[in-house]
């Protein structure tokens, strides 16, 4: 289990949209399989006879409100992008975890980030979404109910490594490590499919690399697309969601080509011979 902690926003839109994989839609209700854990206030917020299901919109606006209520509320040090997104990602062969098990991890991660405080229904209003497969996303907005900025602590990434490792012992999920620790070793000259596998992973990297960056902004302009009114927004967003997917395609392509290049680098190197002792004659 990864964390990954991406950068503030100011509206949740972008982020949701990257949670669920798709754009948000004013149509599309997200049910309690989708959106799996949130902050404790939110009850105060339904009435019995009020719909339960909320579209993908809709939860964009609840998680905004803070920052239309508060629009000059600002960070310590004036930062005013409210919108913290943060995942988790489960190694890809570990098993299926069940609704409650999510939403156990869900408010586990919050409190380590700080954004869920036990017995404090007023704080941070934060969703956890659990739309693609083996990835978990946290969506909160710092700005509390009374206009206060939330700080999360200075070592927020620790903390979430920390408690991930607790969760994966806790749920028997496997670890992001496995295997003693290897003795540090000199380094051979990288080779040249060494060198273009690097190449290739950069390309492939899903935080900084520039396929990465293309997709992102894709998705950007799919999500700003999708809200033009009139059939031919909705036909454009299509097929540039369509491009995104093939982005992500050659991504993990690419990654796969450099996973095969490295493995078989490994394999074509012939193990150490072994050195023995010799005896004078």
């Amino acid at each position: 289990m990864i964390p990954r902690i991406h950068e503030r926003t100011h509206t949740p839109h972008d982020p949701l949209a990257e949670a669920l994989g798709r754009p948000l839609s004013p149509n599309e209700g997200l049910t309690e399989y989708t959106v799996v854990a949130h902050w404790p206030g939110l009850d105060y917020f339904t009435l019995d006879d009020e719909q339960r299901i909320w579209t993908s919109v809709q939860w964009a606006e609840h998680l905004e409100d803070p920052y239309l209520e508060h629009p000059f509320a600002a960070s310590p040090d004036a930062d005013r992008r409210p919108i913290l997104h943060l995942d988790v990602r489960l190694h890809p062969d570990d098993r299926e975890l069940t609704g409650p098990e999510w939403a156990e991890a869900a408010h586990r991660l919050a409190r380590a980030a700080g954004i869920e405080i036990p017995g404090k229904e007023d704080g941070c209003r934060w969703i956890a979404v659990q739309a693609q497969r083996g990835r978990l996303d946290l969506i909160a907005n710092l700005i509390h109910l009374d206009g206060a900025w939330h700080a999360p602590p200075a070592e927020i990434l620790r903390r979430l490594a920390d408690e991930a490792r607790r969760i994966e012992q806790d749920l028997h999920l496997i670890p992001v490590r496995t295997g003693p620790t290897p003795r540090p070793a000199i380094r051979p000259a990288p080779t040249a499919s060494a060198q273009l596998a690097s190449v290739l992973t950069q390309l492939a990297d899903e935080q900084a690399g520039p396929l990465a960056t293309v997709r992102g902004l894709v998705e950007h302009a799919t999500h700003r697309i999708a809200r033009q009114p009139g059939a031919a927004g909705t036909d454009t967003a299509h097929r540039l969601e369509l491009v995104a997917r093939r982005l992500h395609a050659i991504q993990q392509d690419l990654d796969s080509t450099a996973a095969h290049l490295v493995q078989h680098r490994v394999a074509a190197v012939p193990p150490a011979a072994r050195h023995t002792a010799h005896r004078s004659p």
